[in-house]
């Protein structure tokens, strides 16, 4: 493995205080450093030739050969301790590895060496875990992105790539980051989630579920939008849920996070260039191939660029369910977002024939938002309405209304009918979707 420091490098450290350690001495991090100086050179070939369970049995054998002297004794938790260590920094990502393995984490973020914070229950907390220095942090970036494939350097500071288990990672360098390395990784969630868990956790209520099961049904084309980790991915998947399993889905990301629980499902991930600037295949590439793959479903990960005209011409050519997500931060942003999106697809289109594509394409904006106590719910369902002279017209059919917090501070409120009905009531029901006439009466409490 390609890591940028040398075993005698590593070793020369040793004497270094590690904060983050909970071994005690400065004996017991210079043994732990020398241990792993020794190992550094050969333990990739370990992990190819035997895998990773022997390679930390490995790990056990040589800590037991170097504490069988009385100067290096060591009690059962230190020895522990060293070999837990020891693994996270040969075969695991370093000081970060306990927080990746932490089921209650959904992000880690490093911004610098000694500045480690995680998210928990949506709420960012700084923890005790510390790099040693820059370097320290290097190597365990290159651990992350040279088996990925990727690259790193002044000229190429920036890498968003994929993990094994699907989480989503960030990498920013110098000069780019000037206090230092950065590290962002988005925990991949390693259970399904399914409308019932958001009911349960309060993102929205049952009946709100019982609607959007029944706009997917219809084949209705939406929309999910919110800021940045508001949960707009796992809402997506969890519409996706509700596609019937006999139809064909086509899903294609920047980088493969949805989970689809159904069988018929093909899932399409950018590429990005070589370091020689060849290979690289886009989103806008990707959505058009899936014109060519008999879709019945196209489920978009996020519109960022160009690729939102392709993706609205596809939901106006044949392809309705089609679902997407943007980032923004209301239904009028959502029109907004998209026009300025499909500008840059590169056709130069009058604004009103962009924005006839998004009133006759979009059926249903579904906002999301992070709260302030760390929750994610949702906010608003609004639809599209068609045009009225230049302008495309939303109506809202839920709204969040908060009450007030709670004395955990937990915040108050109900996602609530408006008491408009939808125009597109006749559509669900030719599509054999009855929904209860009290699901938009707004003095109903919603259950």
């Amino acid at each position: 493995m390609n890591l940028r420091m040398s075993p005698p490098a590593i070793a020369a450290k040793s004497t270094q205080t590690l904060p983050s350690e909970a071994a005690g001495t400065a004996d017991l991090r210079s043994l732990k450093w020398q241990i792993i100086g020794q190992m550094y050179a050969d333990h990739s070939a370990l992990l190819e030739r035997r895998g990773e369970p022997a390679a930390k049995t490995e790990i056990e054998l040589r800590i037991g050969q170097e504490c069988s002297s009385p100067a290096h004794a060591l009690s059962e938790a230190d020895r522990a301790s060293l070999v837990s260590q020891i693994a996270d920094e040969l075969l695991g990502y370093g000081p970060i590895q306990p927080l990746l393995d932490d089921p209650t984490v959904s992000e880690v973020m490093v911004n610098r060496a000694d500045r480690v914070y995680v998210e928990r229950k949506g709420k960012s907390i700084l923890t005790n875990v510390r790099f040693e220095d820059n370097a320290h942090v290097r190597r365990i970036i290159d651990r992350i992105v040279v088996p990925l494939g990727r690259y790193l350097d002044e000229n190429s500071p920036l890498v968003d790539a994929r993990l094994p288990d699907g989480s989503r990672v960030n990498v920013v360098i110098p000069p780019v980051a000037v206090t230092g390395p950065c590290i962002t990784i988005r925990k991949f969630s390693q259970g399904l989630l399914t409308a019932e868990n958001l009911v349960r956790l309060g993102a929205f209520p049952d009946s709100v579920a019982t609607f959007l099961k029944g706009c997917v049904e219809a084949r209705f084309n939406i929309v999910v939008a919110g800021g940045t980790g508001s949960g707009k991915t796992t809402l997506l998947n969890v519409l996706s849920s509700f596609i019937p399993v006999e139809e064909r889905i086509v899903t294609i990301e920047d980088a493969a996070e949805l989970k689809l629980a159904q069988d018929h499902v093909i899932t399409l991930e950018a590429k990005r260039p070589s370091r020689d600037g060849q290979g690289e295949v886009t989103m806008r590439e990707l959505v058009r191939n899936a014109l060519r793959m008999r879709p019945e479903r196209i489920v978009v990960g996020e519109v960022r660029g160009g690729d939102a005209l392709d993706m609205l011409q596809a939901m106006n050519t044949g392809h309705d369910g089609s679902m997407t997500t943007v980032h923004a931060n209301s239904p009028r942003d959502v029109l907004s977002r998209i026009e300025t999106l499909a500008l840059m697809g590169g056709i130069d289109f009058p604004v009103r024939v962009i924005r006839e594509q998004i009133a006759s394409a979009i059926h249903l904006i579904v906002q999301q938002a992070r709260m302030r106590d760390g929750s994610r719910r949702v906010v608003n369902l609004t639809e599209v309405g068609g045009m009225e002279g230049d302008k495309i017209i939303l109506q809202e059919i839920f709204r969040f209304t908060e009450l007030g917090v709670d004395p955990n501070g937990k915040v108050l409120g109900e996602l609530r009918a408006t008491g408009l009905r939808p125009r597109f009531t006749a559509k669900l029901e030719a599509a054999g979707v009855r929904l209860p006439s009290e699901l938009f009466n707004p003095s109903a409490r919603p259950h």
